[in-house]
């Protein structure tokens, strides 16, 4: 089953705009599993060597880059949003309720 969620993940991630970001909870609630925002990182957390899923663009609730460890250097997840016109400041989104991409609101279940 866990496989299979985290396909679903990555297809939600899959459909998040370049400049925009997402956060791990808001994932997991559009799926319908509100309380598995962790296992949404875990899903990150293996996605980093998927060049076409942008894991880059999922960060906390509080828009915080809490998953830039996995990407092999600290600052790799960073500098990808800010070539997509993100700002961050001390590994957080700056203005982040501009740059929330909410699946529940967008995608309209």
């Amino acid at each position: 089953m866990e496989k299979d969620f985290f396909e679903r993940v990555y297809e939600v991630v899959k459909l998040i705009p370049e400049g925009r970001v997402s956060s791990y909870g808001a994932i997991a609630q559009y799926l319908g599993a509100k309380r598995s925002a962790r296992v949404v990182g875990w899903a990150m957390n293996n996605a980093h060597d998927k060049p076409d899923i942008p894991a880059h663009r999922v960060v906390n609730r509080q828009g915080l880059l809490t998953g830039k460890h996995h990407f092999g250097e600290p600052n790799i997840m960073q500098e990808r949003l800010e070539a997509e016109g993100v700002k961050v400041a001390e590994s957080q989104i700056v203005d982040f309720k501009a740059h929330f991409w909410d699946p529940v609101v967008e995608l309209e279940l």
